[in-house]
């Protein structure tokens, strides 16, 4: 079982490129984007139909390094990730190329809240 202490940044960023390459893998593309036009940009929907289709795949992923299946494995790698993340801009980089799978896009028009 993995540990916070257990886990390189190597290991950490290894196991953030499994996870973009196993989302990104003709399959789970399909999956995903069909949960995200289903959800719009509905951030309620996204996390019913998205989150647990991306859950699942990294889950299936840091089990290879050591974490537990389910939900207890997911909370360890993630308190893991944002730990390192503050010291490795790589780490941060990866880490949010993940949560956009899990997020929809947000945009934000400072020309309007200028003109409040």
């Amino acid at each position: 079982m993995a540990s916070l202490t257990s886990i390189t940044p190597e290991k950490a960023k290894a196991a953030l490129t499994d996870i973009l390459s196993a989302l990104n893998t003709p399959e789970n593309v399909k999956k995903v984007t069909e949960a995200k036009e289903n959800s719009g940009n509905e951030m309620l929907k996204m996390m019913q139909f998205v989150f647990p289709i991306a859950t699942q795949i990294q889950m299936d992923v840091i089990k290879n390094y050591g974490f537990p299946e389910g939900r207890e494995g997911t909370v360890q790698f993630l308190q893991l990730i944002r730990t390192l993340e503050r010291d490795d801009p790589e780490i941060a980089q990866l880490h949010g190329q993940v949560r956009a799978y899990f997020l929809p896009p947000v945009t934000i028009s400072t020309s309007t809240e200028a003109s409040l």
